[in-house]
């Protein structure tokens, strides 16, 4: 097929930013964020052009280039508003929804890469099976050394796949890998999952969004060992000096508290809020705190333009969140750190 032929090919693109492709392996496709003809906005594949003419899906073989390309292209494609014809209130609409997007897209990669970062740091003492110990069905003796590769790294798993064999196998016990699955869309998800999931006692096949709040509370102490590096120290009393009260990074949040000596602690971000479909992050909104919930629900525009105010709750497994004293109510404004930060600053952790 040609470029002009693909879905969507007519509508002015935005922005761009990739995606786990884990159906062609470990590689990132690129997508398109496009205003489509009913002024509604929707990512799209994107496609590039061969030398024929014919095309191909936009794939890069690590995050860092695709990233790399996105950020050099979207402050010129978010100009394309310029041009559309639309009113300047519309404009300024869309502009903070394809802002949010994008912002939402690099968190959760963001996100999805430091907890298998962390499942593969807390599994780097594991016991090494033995090459030879590992039972696969005959047909697919191939694939040992292909899976011994995955084990070094992720030894946890149970389940790998193989997408130029087009087949999954499945353990069992310890060194049995005699199952197989059929590798599919819906089978290489779940196996890109695995290995963030598995690595924390979870499952891959269930409810994703239940699965990283879960993550995220499990990593919350290593995150409060933040505290104690240097290199944080600096920053956090660079943002105090500077007014701010809380920094937003990733999944997490470091909060201040000068009342009763609190000072510095480690929150959760919530998914509600600016994450529901529709809504935009408020960056010039307020954080409200009438309780001391753990976890911070940000500022956010709703779809018909109401401003919604930033708050603290508990997730409902935590009970109600200890009230404040209407004295003691507090309104912070908040600052968005870089999406890759924690990354860097749990590598800095000493592991054991």
């Amino acid at each position: 097929m040609r470029l002009d032929q693909m879905k969507g090919f007519s509508y002015p693109t935005l922005a761009i930013w990739p995606q786990p492709k884990p159906e062609f392996g470990d590689v990132w496709q690129m997508h398109e964020y496009k205003l489509t003809e009913d002024e509604k906005l929707a990512w799209f594949p994107r496609y590039v052009e061969t030398e024929n003419k014919h095309v191909r899906l936009d794939i890069y073989n690590t995050y860092e280039d695709a990233v790399a390309v996105a950020k050099e292209q979207n402050p010129k494609l978010i100009l394309q508003l310029n041009s559309i014809g639309l009113n300047e209130s519309k404009q300024e609409s869309l502009r903070l929804k394809v802002e949010k997007a994008v912002m939402s897209k690099g968190r959760l990669q963001s996100e999805e890469r430091l907890m298998l970062q962390e499942a593969i740091r807390s599994h780097k003492t594991a016991n090494d099976i033995s090459d030879s110990e590992l039972v696969l069905p005959e047909r697919f003796e191939s694939l040992r050394m292909p899976l011994i590769t995955q084990l070094k790294e992720t030894p946890y798993i149970r389940i790998a796949g193989f997408p130029k064999n087009r087949i999954i196998l499945i353990r069992d016990g310890e060194s049995d890998w005699s199952k197989t699955g059929t590798f599919n869309q819906k089978t290489a998800k779940y196996c890109y999952r695995e290995r963030i999931a598995a690595g924390f006692g979870l499952s891959a096949t269930d409810h994703w969004g239940k699965t990283k709040a879960k993550i995220r509370s499990l990593l919350l102490p290593r995150a409060n060992q933040l505290l104690q590096l240097a290199s944080v120290k600096r920053m956090l009393d660079q943002a105090r000096r500077e007014g701010q009260q809380v920094l937003l990074a990733g999944g997490f949040v470091f909060w201040y508290e000068e009342n009763g000596g609190v000072g510095w602690v480690v929150k959760e971000a919530s998914e509600s809020g600016a994450g529901v479909k529709g809504n935009t992050l408020w960056e010039q909104g307020k954080i409200i705190s009438k309780n001391h919930g753990r976890i911070v629900v940000f500022p956010y525009i709703k779809e018909n333009g109401e401003c919604v105010q930033g708050h603290t709750k508990n997730s409902p497994n935590d009970g109600k969140a200890l009230p404040r004293h209407p004295n003691e109510y507090l309104q912070l404004p908040f600052k968005i750190l870089e999406d890759d930060l924690l990354i860097g600053l749990f590598g800095e952790l000493k592991y054991e």
